[in-house]
């Protein structure tokens, strides 16, 4: 009876290793089956070049360096120019194929997204959504339809055109700082953008005045700096969940959590006074409300707050943030780049000058009318946008049933996303690629008239702020011109020391010199009128 007892406790004792192995076999066996499983359903893209991977985690840890170091761009960039115009990079198992051939890449948006065969992959609307709450971005299908079809309008050429006076202001104040900083004072670009895209969107959005030396009612006042760091937090944090950090990681004590929440809290504090007021001027006679600004009552937050029931508090705070985002780096690290191109070009720069001094003489300053006149100034930015996207790899698809580019069979399930950069370098498109040349956004020759322009994306889901971006920049470069001769501090490094936050930016924030140009004085006359 010794004996059996001394077997059970025995026997008791190897019951927790027993069991150990044969968890661990159960899951190096799931792995496996699963690794398997998924090797085989994405065989037919063995045969696309790809860079050396991990045969388990694939090209991951480089994705995650690249990252780190703020260089997916350049990394997704390179890859391109080593492995041709589509190849696969691997995100451990999980395939992501990348294109770089301009016309691929818009012909593969459009039709994808018009039969369904693609939509946006599901980790980057988790990604989008996880900034704050589901937002545009981060929607497919009917949720996706009636929010575009709510903003369409908002952001309509047409709509846009009485916003003139405001943006021309916003520009106007930008000229003021410059003209304050005599040389050989240097002045960082890039954050002066900023403050001057901010400005604008956030009049647009929220109704708070462009003017700086305004104050806004509403709300808390409108501190650039401190929402810019808030929403580059939120950004990165995008950045890094999109290629494969875990939404839960958030809730660790690390310093990027703690940011991340901060950020959030940095942007509800400033957004949810605004929207709690919208959603009461939506349910009541606007009257009853009489200490409202009717800058504030006639913001796009209380157009849509009143006529869209299906928004409430939370998915408009997220709404917002994502327009202060989208509305913000775009077009102001796309006016450093112009700056900088412009002052490597002198050619460029003088024809630039001379299309606008003529305007200036016609209309006596940049208002509607001759803002027609500027169609080299708008060549400019189409030609800054083709060597430097500013959302170059930022972006992705994801395949619902199996489809066919280029010959090529793509599985479902595989994500598509594509180098801006890369194409936008295209030789068999773009003669002379490397070439700052925006006349031939202008050329109506049968080889040049169907140049594609496909930075602000193709198809129903092109960019919603695509005519305020064009009006923004072509406005503030037409001031710049007609005021101001300039120089690149660092000179072309300046356009190649490039980093990547969520979008691409110049990291050392475009040093210029300004001189105010010998024939103007600082007592001119008024700099423009809507």
């Amino acid at each position: 009876m010794f004996q059996d007892i001394t077997d059970q406790i025995a026997y008791s004792d190897s019951l927790p290793y027993l069991a150990t192995v044969l968890g661990v076999t159960s899951i190096a066996g799931t792995i496996g089956w699963r690794w398997w499983k998924q090797k085989n359903a994405y065989k037919s893209l063995q045969s696309l070049p790809s860079p050396p991977k991990h045969w388990l985690l694939g090209n991951l840890t480089q994705i995650l360096a690249a990252v780190k170091q703020k260089k997916l761009f350049r990394q997704i960039f390179d890859w391109s120019q080593q492995l041709g115009p589509m190849y696969v990079i691997w995100n451990g198992n999980n395939p992501v194929v990348i294109l770089s051939k301009p016309k691929i890449i818009e012909n593969t948006i459009v039709n994808g997204m018009k039969d369904g065969s693609l939509i946006r992959s599901e980790q980057l609307r988790k990604a989008w959504n996880d900034i704050t709450s589901p937002i545009l971005l981060g929607e497919i299908g009917t949720e996706w339809q009636w929010r575009r079809k709510a903003w369409n309008p908002e952001f309509s050429s047409s709509s846009l055109s009485k916003y003139v006076e405001m943006i021309s202001l916003a520009c106007e104040q930008v000229i003021e700082t410059l003209k304050e900083a005599a040389p050989p004072k240097e002045v960082e670009v890039d954050p002066l953008f900023v403050e001057l895209t901010m400005r604008v969107i956030s009049c647009l959005v929220l109704g708070i005045p462009a003017d700086r030396n305004s104050t806004s009612h509403e709300g808390p006042p409108l501190e650039v700096l401190k929402l810019y760091e808030a929403m580059s937090i939120l950004g990165y944090r995008f950045l890094r969940q999109a290629t494969g950090e875990k939404i839960w990681m958030k809730y660790l004590p690390t310093k990027n959590s703690r940011d991340y929440w901060a950020a959030r809290r940095c942007l509800e504090e400033f957004l949810t006074p605004r929207v709690d007021l919208a959603l009461r001027l939506g349910e009541q006679n606007k009257t009853d409300l009489l200490q409202v600004s009717p800058l504030f009552q006639e913001s796009m937050l209380v157009k849509i707050a009143a006529k869209e029931p299906k928004y409430n508090r939370e998915t408009l705070i997220a709404e917002s943030v994502e327009l202060l985002i989208a509305g913000t780096d775009t077009t102001a690290h796309t006016l450093s780049f112009a700056v900088g191109e412009l002052s490597l070009n002198k050619r460029v720069f003088q024809q630039a000058r001379d299309i606008v001094d003529s305007s200036w003489q016609s209309f006596g300053c940049i208002n509607t009318e001759s803002l027609k006149e500027l169609a080299y100034i708008r060549a400019i930015i189409k030609e800054t946008l083709r060597l430097y996207s500013v959302a170059s790899g930022s972006t992705s698809l994801e395949t619902q049933r199996d489809t066919v580019i280029e010959g090529q069979v793509i599985p479902r399930g595989t994500r598509i996303s594509w180098s801006m950069l890369a194409a936008g370098r295209d030789p068999e498109i773009y003669a002379n690629p490397e070439e700052f040349l925006p006349e031939r956004w202008l050329d109506k020759s049968k080889e040049t008239s169907s140049l594609p322009m496909i930075d602000f994306g193709s198809g129903p889901h092109r960019c919603l702020g695509e005519h305020l971006s064009m009006l923004e920049a072509t406005m503030m470069l037409a001031l710049l011109l007609h005021y101001f001769d300039w120089d690149l501090v660092n000179g072309r490094s300046s356009l190649e020391q490039l980093q990547q936050n969520l979008l691409i930016y110049p990291s050392d924030k475009m040093p210029v010199r300004f001189r105010l140009r010998n024939s103007l004085t600082s007592n001119l006359e008024p700099m423009s009128k809507g």
